[in-house]
């Protein structure tokens, strides 16, 4: 019995470090960590790009992590507007669900209000590649406060949409400033 249990460890061992052995190496790459990682008051996010050529390759790495943000932005309108869904009712609401979406994924597709570049490396890579990293950031009650504006200057929806857009934007400011 006690053979069989250590032929058992053993081969537990061997399984185990064998296994380990495809995973890799773990590298440390530019921008990680928690100070580059979304939190409750901000998104963040971090791209890299390669190319022969510098300009194409910090032109993927600033393409990545904005995608990545208006990703972020998507799925947090997303649970913003089905939990004031869930506490409000009526026509009305539906409409300005629908609108406020669309607002968010126009503003995502163009400009992101209080996009602010927090860093970017450049490094060259031993078979003459550039590697470039760069990470952005927005503040959660900014991305609101633009939203809002945004809402107000819209003429294709109705007041009453415009005024749930307002409300639903307040509320969210007011939560992330309640962070402060």
């Amino acid at each position: 019995m006690k053979f069989f249990s250590l032929s058992f460890l053993s081969a537990l061992l061997l399984l185990i470090s064998g296994c380990s052995a495809l995973v890799g190496t773990k590298v440390k790459e530019p921008f990680s960590g928690k100070k580059y990682t979304s939190n409750a008051k901000y998104f963040r996010s971090t791209g890299n790009g390669v190319s022969t050529r510098d300009a194409v390759a910090s032109s993927k790495a600033d393409i990545e992590a904005k995608k990545d943000l208006a990703q972020q932005v998507t799925t947090t309108i997303q649970v913003v507007t089905d939990a004031y869904a869930q506490d409000v009712q009526g026509e009305h609401v539906d409409q300005a669900i629908e609108r406020f979406e669309t607002l968010a994924r126009e503003i995502t597709n163009t400009t992101i209000g209080d996009l602010r570049k927090l860093g970017e490396k450049k490094f060259l890579l031993d078979d003459g590649k550039y590697s470039v990293y760069v990470t952005y950031e927005i503040k959660k009650s900014a991305m609101f406060r633009f939203l809002k504006k945004k809402a107000k200057l819209d003429d294709k929806i109705s007041p009453m949409a415009r005024t749930q857009i307002i409300n639903m934007c307040d509320s969210e400011i007011e939560k992330l400033e309640a962070l402060d």
